[in-house]
């Protein structure tokens, strides 16, 4: 009673106090006590049974609050929404822990509760439905009886007709929860729960037929009908042809308002018949012959303006369908499939975005279907192929050209488009980018060229009137828009309207969403223009519209840095006379000279961009060039150094130091950018002793040394050994991860240099020794995720490049300890890092074949082995969240192959820890004999398997997983004193 009062105050309060705080606390206190085995009492158990939680022993009452609360007459609507949906999670979750013999009380209780609220109100009787499905889950079939809970239903309707309409909301729910992974049933039995329902699925189609005589329940058994279709059983198609349910829906499709029951069954009918499982299209053509005839006669009420939006979206919905499930069929090309898609064009004609969209996966989907090989292979010879792919393009060219026209409209910016909200400029621009993908796979149909002059036809359209100087821009804006969609299928030796679209562009108004539309279209035809036989005389004029860009609006001065970049990247050579000229342009922008808006973060395209050109230039000129544009990147540091660098924001330099590493990236003259580096180290220094502490700063610079680096190679020598030693004081006192990156690109490149060879060991046994000592426990791994991920990304590239130096070093044997520690950290990065870490090291033969490294791997895994074997099997059972089981599969699958038959004993010895009320024998055998076979070299894909059903098991609920857990005791490591 207790219970029942705080219940009922506490939903009170969430729902009516006028505190906020208190209906905080009322959720908070709602939540826990839905969480916690109060919410179970002794009603379903043996007398004077006992329960132990939470270390107390509590005699439980006769009956579950939730159930009492349920059957309280006073209880209001929202103490009987909480209480049904607190039954449900119950039964869902936690129905092992009744003991056994609970299940008969449970289900009268249930019953019980379907007949009182057979008339609802509907959210509860959904939820106590949802119950009784989830127990039909748990109990094999035998316990409800012969034929299971079907013919159990079917006894319960006929005894008590009164109920129906509660039993066939239990119906209707039943095979939707067949996959509902909530309910903590183990897969066996989830297994065989799908293969009972759909052993009786003659007899649910049985009775909702009888359910049909009673008019007012027509729409719950087609809703029922539709769940049953779900289950994609193989009833043939000539039983469904002339089944009455069938019947009955496609009757329903010519009722005003539509009926949503109809809908959903015709939509179930043609996933239906298109499914694998039901013996495909031609199993099912006796169906498909009556449905689809039905549905397009309904084609005419998509051009009726009185017919209700929401009917015309159902009527869309099933167009859609058909052509989704269809799109083989049609792609033939015969007179009934051509039916079939000027119906979906009329779709895609319709002026609402949310019905014409319904189309847009179809023409997807037919496009793949005509283009791909594989549509063909049946036909043999490569001459065949290739004249029934032409025939078929040829016959849906007109359809893809209709398509074209049908969709630039809905690209056009809106007349009100200055006070649209964020959310509904989102909205449009997402629709924009939908409309390209269309576009698109009209193109690879067309062909870009084809598609650019339809394009062109309503551009010309648009600027109608001569000089007219597009006035109205918006119509202009979409079709420019349209032409950047299809930028990758045009041909660079378009001729005939790629010129005077260009042409064209010079003469745009100053516009911003127009000149920013039109700098993305240059941007993406700049290999075209690289292509053109007056390539040289037209860049001038671009460079122009780019600049003119850059001073419209910080949006269109983006788009105006991202084409700079594409055509000094496409067009660098016609470029490389005018790097004086681009230069002026840059130092306009970086300094926001003639009004330009180019923000720091869209600068680096423009740094992008020179580099590009400088690399084209001869050597002695690149030298001059990368000075001018380091020198540029330089001076405000220098400037800055003067200063008191500690009072800097970090911003303020690394913009800077961002540019000094794209310069490094992309200028591909590896004495210019090493004679750079070296000329600027001092400034490096500086920075590197000046702020240590600060990890934005660190960060830029570090990513500059990297790109050094990497483009220098040896050139650089005479400046990595300092770097290096900055790198490894610093690192142990301020544990900057970038500091560990830093040295995995000087590994990369470096590790196996002979000459190197002194400081490079240096370097990994210095980082190394100081990370361990950082991360003894996962308390600490967790706490610094970004180190354990650097640090381990570091190994792995220490393992491929420099194993001479690393695994004979006293490090090896400690650094593998850390990762041990480390497995279960809950850091999805830090996670992958060492479990990919210790993945090479297990296929340590794949990159290194010495055998003394073999050796040594040896001395320090197999001591080690349960332990890794234990956490990585703690990790497939709930240790790590479930997105980590291929990462953490094929850790052990490594670890398997590598040791044979003592890895599979040491996966014997940590499975047999597991409690048998958690896992059977039966499913540790399989997980057990899935490894096995792994040992030998069978298909990773079967212990992948195993590995994932084995996790469904442990993961069922929480106290299981929590039992596993406790069981395998990840934590305890166990770990054995280094072997060197």
């Amino acid at each position: 009673m207790e219970h029942e009062k705080a219940v009922k105050e506490a939903l009170n309060a969430l729902y009516h106090h006028p505190d906020d705080t208190v209906r905080v606390q009322a959720d908070r206190w709602l939540q826990n006590f839905q969480g916690t085995l109060d919410a179970w009492q002794a009603s379903y158990s043996l007398p004077d049974l006992t329960w132990i939680f939470l270390g107390s022993i509590v005699l439980h009452s006769l009956y579950l609050v939730a159930d009492n609360l349920l059957h309280d007459s006073s209880s209001n609507l929202e103490t009987l929404i909480f209480c049904s949906q607190t039954l449900r999670s119950k039964v869902q979750r936690d129905f092992e822990e009744l003991p056994p013999g609970a299940f008969q009380k449970l289900r009268e209780s249930l019953t019980t509760l379907l007949k009182k609220f057979h008339k609802g109100p509907p959210k509860v009787r959904t939820q106590i439905s949802i119950a009784v499905a989830a127990l039909a889950v748990h109990v094999p079939a035998a316990d409800w009886g012969d034929g299971g809970i079907v013919s159990w239903l079917r006894d319960e309707m006929n005894m008590h007709p009164e109920y129906v309409p509660g039993f066939l909301e239990l119906l209707t729910v039943l095979p939707e929860e067949t996959f509902n992974y909530k309910i903590a049933a183990r897969p066996d039995r989830r297994r065989q729960f799908e293969n009972e329902l759909t052993s009786q699925m003659e007899a649910a189609l049985s009775i909702l037929t009888a359910c049909l005589n009673i008019i007012e329940l027509k729409e719950q058994v087609l809703e029922a009908f539709a769940s049953w279709l779900r289950l994609r059983h193989g009833i043939p198609g000539a039983v469904l042809a002339c089944h009455p349910l069938v019947h009955s829906a496609l009757s329903s499709l010519n009722c005003d308002p539509l009926s949503d029951a109809s809908v959903n069954v015709i939509s179930e009918l043609i996933h239906h018949t298109a499914s694998p499982s039901s013996g495909g299209i031609s199993a099912q053509t006796p169906l498909i012959q009556v449905i689809v005839p039905q549905i397009l006669s309904l084609k005419a009420h998509l051009r009726d303006s009185s017919k209700d939006e929401e009917d015309v979206k159902a009527i869309g919905r099933l167009f859609a369908d058909v052509g989704d499930s269809y799109v083989e069929l049609i792609a033939t090309g015969s007179d009934e499939s051509m039916v079939i898609v000027h119906a979906l064009l009329e779709v895609t004609a319709h002026p609402e975005f949310d019905i014409a969209s319904m189309t847009f996966n179809f023409w997807h989907s037919l496009q793949l279907t005509l283009t791909k090989r594989d549509s063909y292979i049946s036909l043999g010879s490569e001459a065949s192929i290739e004249a029934e792919r032409n025939r078929r393009q040829h016959v849906f060219r007109p359809a893809y050209e209709n398509l074209v026209s049908l969709v630039g409209f809905r690209v056009q910016y809106p007349e009100d488009y200055q006070d649209l909200s964020y959310e509904d400029l989102k909205e449009f621009k997402q629709t924009r980018y939908a409309v390209a993908d269309v576009l698109t796979d009209a193109a690879s149909i067309l062909g870009g060229d084809t598609t650019l002059k339809i394009l062109y036809m309503k551009l010309l359209e648009a600027n109608a009137q001569p000089g007219n100087g597009f006035q109205e821009w918006r119509p202009a804006e979409a079709i420019l828009f349209c032409i950047w969609a299809i930028s990758n299928y045009v041909s660079v030796v378009e001729a005939e309207v790629m010129p005077q679209v260009m042409a064209l562009l010079q003469n745009l108004p100053q516009q911003a969403q127009l000149l920013q539309t039109a700098c993305l279209l240059v941007g993406a035809y700049s290999k075209w223009l690289n292509a053109a036989p007056a390539s040289v005389s037209i860049l001038p004029s671009i460079i122009r519209i780019l600049m003119s860009g850059m001073g419209a609006s910080e949006d269109c001065a983006a788009a105006a840095a991202l084409a700079f970049r594409h055509i000094c990247d496409d067009c660098r050579k016609n470029l490389c006379g005018y790097f004086e000229d681009l230069f002026t342009i840059y130092c306009m922008a970086i300094n926001g000279g003639s009004g330009y808006k180019v923000s720091a973060e869209d600068s680096l395209n423009l740094v992008e961009a020179l580099g590009m050109v400088v690399t084209e230039l001869p050597l002695d000129q690149a030298r001059s060039a990368l000075e001018k544009l380091c020198l540029l990147a330089a001076s405000p540091l220098e400037e800055a150094a003067k200063e008191d660098l500690d009072k800097k924001h970090a911003r303020e330099l690394t913009v800077h130091i961002d540019r000094f590493a794209f310069l490094f990236r992309y200028v591909n003259h590896p004495e210019a950018v090493a004679a750079e580096i070296n000329k600027h180290w001092a400034i490096f220094r500086v920075i590197f002793d000046a702020r240590p502490w600060d990890m934005r700063t660190m960060e830029a610079l570090c990513r500059a040394c990297k790109y050094a680096v990497r483009t220098s190679g040896r050139y650089i020598i005479n400046t990595i050994g300092e770097m290096l030693a900055k790198i490894q004081f610093h690192y142990q006192q301020h544990h900057q991860p970038c500091f560990l990156y830093l040295s995995s690109e000087v590994i990369k490149i470096f590790g196996s240099d002979p000459s190197c060879a002194d400081y490079l060991k240096n370097l990994i046994e210095t980082l190394f020794a100081h990370t361990t000592c950082l991360m003894t426990s996962i308390k600490e791994v967790t706490a610094r995720p970004d180190i354990a991920d650097d640090c381990f990304l570091l190994a792995s590239r220490c393992l491929r490049y420099c194993p001479h130096l690393f695994i004979p070093s006293h490090i090896f044997s400690p650094i593998v300890d850390c990762a041990i520690i480390g497995m279960t950290v809950q850091h999805r990065e830090a996670c992958h890092s060492i479990l990919t870490f210790l993945s090479d090291i297990f296929d340590l033969e794949k990159s290194v074949n010495e055998e003394q490294f073999k050796r040594i791997r040896d001395n320090v895994i197999i001591p080690r082995g349960a332990t890794i074997t234990r956490i990585l099997i703690s990790s497939l059972a709930g240790a790590l969240p479930s997105s980590r089981l291929d990462t953490v599969t094929y850790a052990l699958l490594a670890l398997t192959r590598t040791y044979g038959l003592q890895a599979v004993g040491w996966a014997k010895a940590t499975v047999s820890l597991i409690p048998r009320t958690a896992v059977t024998e039966t499913e540790s055998a399989k997980f057990l004999q899935g490894l096995s076979d792994a040992a030998y070299g069978a298909d990773v894909n079967s212990l992948i398997g195993h590995a994932e059903e084995l996790s469904d098991v442990c993961r069922r609920n929480r106290t299981v997983q929590e039992l596993v857990q406790a069981a395998l005791k990840p934590l305890e490591l166990n770990l054995v004193a280094h072997v060197s």
